[in-house]
């Protein structure tokens, strides 16, 4: 004859039937929380900055101090770029005052001797005035 399944063995299958279908259920659920409207993607969002340095000018102090960088998982860490960018920026203020400092400077000297420096087409004192103003 049929060994017939006792009752106890019945609610134990009835058990492993009912954890089956509550674990479909909470995977089908997720699934769609993460997948969102009809199953598909979200668009992804770009990865690089929005507000770039400007490509038609020389960098200030304020475009330093302006640029965020964008936090990843995999990154650098926030003090480190934080830091070399207060450095940079530092850096390229003390730059730009020595420059205007010595062109003030250069001016003043031209304007005191009446003499006016003439210059090559690409912006450089040519070699005899070169020789003069370190004099």
């Amino acid at each position: 004859m049929l060994d017939l399944p006792s009752p106890a063995g019945t609610r134990e299958i009835d058990l492993l039937w009912f954890m089956l279908i509550a674990l479909v259920a909470v995977v089908a659920a997720v699934a769609m929380a993460v997948l969102g409207d009809g199953g598909a993607l979200k668009e992804a969002e770009p990865d690089r900055i929005d507000d770039r340095l400007p490509p038609d000018r020389a960098l200030l102090r304020t475009d330093i101090d302006a640029v965020r960088l964008p936090v990843a998982v995999r990154g650098y860490r926030m003090l480190d770029v934080d830091e070399v960018l207060d450095r940079l920026g530092a850096e390229l203020a003390e730059r730009d005052a020595r420059i205007a400092e010595l062109e003030a400077s250069l001016a003043g000297a031209q304007a005191a001797h009446g003499a006016t420096l003439l210059k090559t087409d690409d912006g450089r004192l040519p070699p005899a005035a070169e020789g003069s103003a370190d004099e």
